[in-house]
């Protein structure tokens, strides 16, 4: 849900002490934004359900479920990815500040609460977030669906369309979790252009763009080649047999031996020796290099 029609910002606050909670909410109010209250996690996490905030102030010490598990569970949201969270606390350890910058929050401001100093801040927040928001849904009518992750697989942000498409796919507890196959595609460093499908989907693939500022993986989200094309183009490209495309391609996509006899439908022994083939032919001594070039040869002919 959006603001309200008079266009107040909605400012949700999640404290469990009701005297916090009245004298930030009346600051709240003074200056002319509609203020939803939670005195605990779990709430806030119902309140979210339905309505999306434009900020929300986290106390971080809560019963139950304190404000750093809250935050990474909100952050689980895509409706919430661009919600500024800022954590309120009298804990001014550094090791707090960073348990809360790593949960997902943007900012803190230490208790007692000093009224000028957090309008300021938070004035800042929900500006930079609605530039953030505009600039995504640019890109999501330009027809660019972009995302960037980390090193280890995990989304850093995305558009809006981006999320709806990999929402299926984002159960990381999954034994081949969408993360997990980004981290291994990426270790093997590949160039701009390389595609990964996602092997949970029959339509979708990753391509890769660039690597920025030495921390995110920019990537778009393309429609998926069919594996027979990739599986002819491999066979050509490195003149092996159509069951060796078969593996490379899988290896390609990061799949343990393990699991491409099950894809196959063969013994994990008659992939191994499918694999001593294909290293010979590649000229190479393990399948890190083997996945590389064939990621490298399906990117410069896709």
């Amino acid at each position: 849900m959006k603001a309200p029609k008079n266009q107040q910002d909605v400012v949700l606050v999640v404290d469990d002490s009701v005297d916090s909670i009245r004298m930030i909410s009346d600051v709240l109010e003074e200056s002319d934004m509609t203020v939803l209250i939670a005195l605990e996690g779990s709430q806030a996490i119902t309140i979210t359900q339905n309505i999306t905030p434009d900020i929300i102030l986290m106390d971080a010490i809560m019963p139950n479920m304190d404000g750093f598990e809250t935050c990474r569970t909100l952050k689980e949201n895509p409706k919430l990815i661009d919600v500024p969270i800022v954590f309120m606390t009298g804990l001014t350890d550094t090791e707090h500040v960073v348990m809360g910058l790593k949960s997902g929050g943007v900012d803190y401001i230490t208790k007692p609460i000093n009224a000028a100093e957090l309008i300021a801040r938070m004035q800042v927040h929900l500006t930079n977030a609605r530039m953030t928001q505009s600039a995504r849904q640019a890109l999501d009518a330009a027809g660019q669906n972009l995302f960037a992750c980390s090193p280890s697989g995990e989304i850093l942000w995305a558009t809006p369309r981006v999320h709806q498409l990999l929402a299926p796919f984002m159960d990381d507890s999954a034994e081949n979790s969408l993360a997990e196959q980004l981290k291994q595609w990426l270790s093997h460093q590949p160039q701009s252009g390389h595609k990964l499908k996602v092997s949970s989907s029959d339509t979708l693939a990753v391509e890769f763009l660039t690597f920025v500022d030495n921390k995110e993986y920019l990537l778009r989200l393309t429609d998926a080649p069919s594996a027979e094309n990739h599986t002819d183009l491999l066979r050509q490209q490195f003149t092996v047999t159509q069951r060796e495309a078969d593996v490379l391609l899988w290896i390609a996509n990061g799949k343990t031996n393990r699991e491409i006899a099950q894809i196959l439908e063969m013994s994990p022994r008659t992939v191994n020796k499918h694999l001593e083939q294909i290293f010979k032919k590649l000229g190479v001594e393990n399948r890190t290099s083997a996945a590389a070039m064939a990621i490298r040869a399906l990117a410069e002919r896709s």
